[in-house]
């Protein structure tokens, strides 16, 4: 009965046929059988889109099914079966003392799709595993393979461009399984389980319930945050210097416009004026060896130094010209995309990698994981010959370029990102296939790759020095002015692309123009007119915050994570509440310094950058064949016999006692300190030192740390609430004791609720005035865990717009905390009763019956409505008009992508950004009137990235999260100790 596992048709017996017969026509349809099934291959890959682009290049013989990612993973301890709950694998779903055998189970939501992949094996002779050639994909190879467990051949495909003579290349190259890649990868999965089982748990007690912590996650936002400390840490230092605006002259003596050129000053009397190198952090002047004869100008000096300068005689006592080369960048690898996006595109690492994975997975570019700058013969080939093309014979090198890199990563693809085939689509032949960001960063990849085999950019740099001598002022004798320009001859792979800046503010674009501006030809010697000169005051600037784009670069060369990591630490880092943004600067949050401080003080070598980076390297040695998985791991986890080195589980087991307060503590200096605390990070008065009982006190000792202790009996400390729109180096102790006279003036207490008996307290908020119940504290050392996290919340209530914070009496107040308030109850038609409640929302005062809300005019009506008119306002039809639109808030210029004007309006849902095809709305902290065109284009851009199916998505996870609620206790168990593919061990013998 074969045939019937190959799903063909079964044939019976025909009773009016003879025995004979019968067993011959048999034997004719199972022939038939036999013959429609031979040959049939099965081939698996990660995407449907793949899948569909794929299955183009194939013939009939091959069914292209996609997996959807993974389908299969170590699940929560508390989803295991109870008889296992309490074995090894109860803790982790890892088998620590025995070899980190790990448990796999299928996930729910991918029962349905690997029992398709069953169906579908069943009717094939051969099984193509065609995931990507990195780790993940191998894993997801072997995940497949352990799941499905074919008894057919069994062979992996591999291509790192998706086109037609790639794919069949591929077929007909296939290899097995690479173990070591699969090593690596699930060693990468059972480190970063422990790393969050053993380490979130201690953030739950000590900070805050519900946090995380992860071995790069956490690595990332310790770099975030040691940048916001030294701006915390910084202090300006200002200096002057002068600008000399300078011209030749004519025979005549005129003055020649066209030689006028700008120039700064260098020197007084020989020595070298500082310049904003040559302070401190602390906004003092260097005072070591190389700064002895340094020259500080301040504003008198550098106001008199321009004056005398007016009248000074100047003449040009040195020209210097050297030849100017510039070589084009290399291809991309997934971090100089990363960048690159980021600076020219204004996306994200998470959407740049998003749209990349399409180009991919459509057949646009090659594959988009790769830390490779290598380029293909066949690429090379057909980079050049597009360059020749477009623009000239002279554009293009005689010998092609060749880059290379750092020595390659195991599990990383063989080559740089670049458009795919073996000759390149332009971007003017995509146009009518890509549009917005596909194009886009279609563009930038296919510029990049052809600009890479052109020739270099030449051209000459000259520096040209001059002497003001200076008579008649004591200031100095003499003052030297240096300009220096670049001028371009010839542009070469300039002609196709440019890399972009990291910083592209005001000062780096002065200077950008300042490089390449041309120079008048003047000699030694030459005489030259003064046509102005003025003082110009500058200040030392704080070390610029993080992007995207800086932080990726910034962890690839301390070697932490790897390129298919970074656009997902991007994303945790924010979504974990730990970074926000500014624009696109990243800025950590209180949560995140407390955080980071315990890890750096607990757990000093899990955030320590080289012990990182070494793991990363020896994830590496694993993929290579040169560590073994368990010895690793048993190392990583139990320590080392050999070495002195703790493991994890030492670590998490003799951390001795954290103050969680302390810890949640960050000083700012005069006696102010910011705590984050369970509800939002506030500022607080302590005293430094003294025996005062009036406020806890801050200890500073020797070795610069702190410690906060409390005085018995002493009374509560002034605090008041951070607000999110103050970024933590703006708060000064200054800025945090104007918080608190603020509080001190809004937090006014109105009384008793006659009812509970807590204090009503009016105060000003982020969203506005409101008031609020004061509930007891609970004990600071109180388990933050379980029921005791989930504590009763205090009523609070927004004041309706006609009232005023300063006379809102008790009374008033207690009426606001009332509302909701019941109107009444009606009948429905099918006999339920339902309430009509009166409840002030976001968007104003409303009725609610049931789902059914209706808008009401004013705010007293919340507490003045009857049950008749409210009825009589459900009887009247539901509006749902629009009222004319409103002239936009502000114009932001246009947007790169999509190439339409972008403005600000004002909509029913709050203000928004819009280009008229696609809506975002600002977020918290985005004020309509100051944001910058770069944040509505980067909000643009994430909300297209998010597509019209996020929505979809999300309704179907809720859909199967209730279905799976409403199963039995007993099914989940006898679902989870069934054997098969659907929860399997892996061997610890590999």
């Amino acid at each position: 009965m074969d045939f019937l596992s190959r799903g063909f048709t079964v044939c019976i017996r025909d009773p009016r046929r003879s025995s004979d017969e019968s067993a011959a026509r048999g034997r004719e349809i199972w022939g038939e059988c036999v013959a429609a099934g031979k040959g049939r291959k099965l081939v698996i890959v990660e995407s449907p889109a793949k899948a569909k682009t794929i299955a183009g290049y194939l013939g009939g013989d091959f069914d292209v099914e996609a997996s959807v990612g993974h389908i299969r993973d170590l699940p929560n301890p508390s989803e295991l079966p109870a008889d296992m709950k309490k074995g090894p694998f109860g803790k982790f779903a890892i088998d620590v003392d025995n070899g980190f055998e790990a448990y796999y189970v299928v996930d729910s939501d991918k029962k349905k799709k690997v029992a398709e992949l069953k169906r579908l094996l069943g009717q094939a002779d051969e099984l193509y595993l065609a995931t990507d050639e990195d780790r993940e994909g191998e894993a997801i190879a072997w995940h497949l393979l352990e799941t499905l467990k074919p008894r057919v051949p069994v062979k992996r495909m591999v291509f790192h461009e998706i086109t037609r003579e790639a794919i069949q290349r591929a077929v007909n190259d296939t290899r097995q399984i690479d173990e070591r890649l699969v090593d690596a990868q699930e060693t990468r999965r059972i480190l970063d389980r422990l790393y969050g089982y053993e380490v979130s748990p201690v953030l739950w007690r000590k900070v805050r319930q519900g946090l995380s912590a992860g071995r790069v996650q956490s690595v990332a936002t310790r770099m975030v945050v040691e940048r916001e400390r030294q701006r915390m840490a910084f202090r300006v230092g200002s200096y002057w210097d002068v600008e000399g605006e300078f011209t030749t002259r004519s025979s005549s003596g005129a003055l020649v416009e066209a030689d006028a050129f700008t120039a700064r000053l260098s020197a007084v009397d020989g020595d070298r004026v500082a310049t904003g190198r040559d302070f401190t952090d602390a906004g003092e002047l260097k005072h070591d060896a190389k700064h002895k004869s340094v020259v500080h100008v301040d504003e008198p000096m550098a106001h008199a130094l321009a004056s005398a300068v007016r009248e000074a005689s100047v003449a040009v006592t040195s020209v210097q010209e050297k030849p100017y080369t510039r070589r084009p960048a290399a291809p991309f690898t997934t971090s100089t995309l990363q960048q690159e996006a980021s600076r020219k595109l204004r996306l994200s690492s998470k959407i740049a990698m998003r749209v990349a994975q399409r180009l991919y997975e459509n057949g646009y570019i090659t594959y988009m994981r790769t830390d490779s700058i290598t380029l293909s013969d066949s690429a090379i080939t057909a980079a050049r010959s597009q360059a020749r093309d477009l623009y000239g014979a002279d554009y293009v090198p005689t010998e092609p370029r060749r880059y290379a890199g750092k020595v390659k990563n195991a599990q990383e693809a063989h080559e740089a990102i670049r458009p795919a085939g073996d000759r390149f689509r332009t971007p003017a032949q995509v146009a009518g296939e890509l549009r917005g960001e596909e194009f886009a960063l279609y563009e930038l990849i296919w510029k990049r790759t052809v600009a890479s085999q052109m020739t270099d950019a030449t051209g000459s740099t000259a520096t040209v020095k001059l002497t003001a001598t200076l008579d008649g002022t004591e200031v100095a004798r003499s003052a030297e002015f240096t300009a220096s320009g670049t001028v371009i001859t010839f542009r070469g792979f300039l002609a196709a692309y440019e890399e972009g800046h990291d910083e592209t503010g005001p000062k780096r674009r002065k200077e950008i123009a300042e490089e390449e501006r041309r120079l008048p030809r003047v000699g030694e010697g030459t005489p030259l007119a003064v046509i102005r000169a003025d003082a110009d005051g500058h200040e030392t600037q704080p070390p610029p915050r993080y992007t995207e784009a800086t932080l990726v670069k910034a962890m690839e060369e301390k070697g932490i994570g790897r390129p298919s990591t970074y656009a997902s630490i991007m994303g945790t880092i924010q979504d974990r509440g730990y970074v926000g943004t500014r624009g696109s600067a990243l800025v950590p949050t209180w949560l995140a310094f407390a955080v980071t401080r315990l890890l750096e003080e607990h757990f000093p070598r899990l955030v320590d950058y080289d012990f990182t980076a070494t793991m990363e390297e020896d994830l590496d040695r694993i993929a290579n064949g040169d560590e073994h998985r368990v010895a690793w791991l048993h190392r990583f986890y139990f320590g080392g016999e050999a070495t002195s080195a703790e493991g994890l589980k030492q670590l998490v087991d003799d951390l001795g006692e954290i103050d969680a307060r302390e810890i949640s503590t960050i000083p700012l200096g005069d006696g102010m300190v910011v705590r984050v605390g369970r509800y939002g990070p506030y500022v607080e008065e302590v005293l430094l030192g003294g025996s005062a009982p009036d406020y806890p006190r801050l200890t500073v000792d020797a070795d610069g740390s702190t410690s906060l202790t409390d005085d018995a009996g002493a009374s509560s400390p002034r605090r008041a609430t951070i607000t999110d729109d103050v970024a933590p180096d703006e708060m000064t102790p200054a800025r945090a004791r104007e918080l608190l006279d603020a509080a001190a003036d809004d937090g006014r207490v109105l009384g008793r609720d006659p009812l509970s008996g807590n204090e009503i307290v009016a105060k000003a908020g982020r969203y506005g005035p409101y008031v609020t119940e004061v509930l007891p504290e609970p004990e600071e050392d109180a388990p933050r865990r379980g029921k005791a996290a989930a504590k009763a919340k205090p009523r609070t209530a927004s004041l309706f717009k006609d009232m005023d914070l300063a006379t809102i009496d008790l009374d008033a107040a207690l009426r606001l905390l009332s509302l909701p308030r019941v109107v009444g109850r009606v009948s429905e038609d099918d006999g339920r009763e339902v309430e009509i409640t009166a409840q002030n929302g976001r968007y104003g005062p409303y009725l609610k019956k049931g789902t059914d809300s209706r808008s009401l005019a004013t705010e007293q009506q919340l507490f003045d409505i009857s049950l008749d008119e409210a009825l009589a306002i459900y009887a009247q039809p539901k509006q749902r008009g629009r009222a004319a639109a409103a002239a936009p808030l502000k114009e932001l210029g246009t947007d790169p992508v999509s190439g339409k004007p972008v403005v600000v309006k004002d909509g029913r849902f709050g203000p928004y950004v819009t280009d008229g095809e696609t809506n975002a709305t600002l977020r918290r902290g985005d004020d309509p009137e100051a944001i910058t065109p770069e944040r509505g284009f980067e909000l643009l851009a994430d909300k297209r990235a998010k597509g019209p199916t996020a929505r979809k998505r999300t309704a179907k996870k809720m859909a199967a999260k209730k279905t799976t609620a409403k199963k039995s206790a007993a099914k989940k168990t006898a679902a989870a100790r069934s054997t098969g593919p659907t929860a399997t061990a892996r061997a610890s013998t590999r």
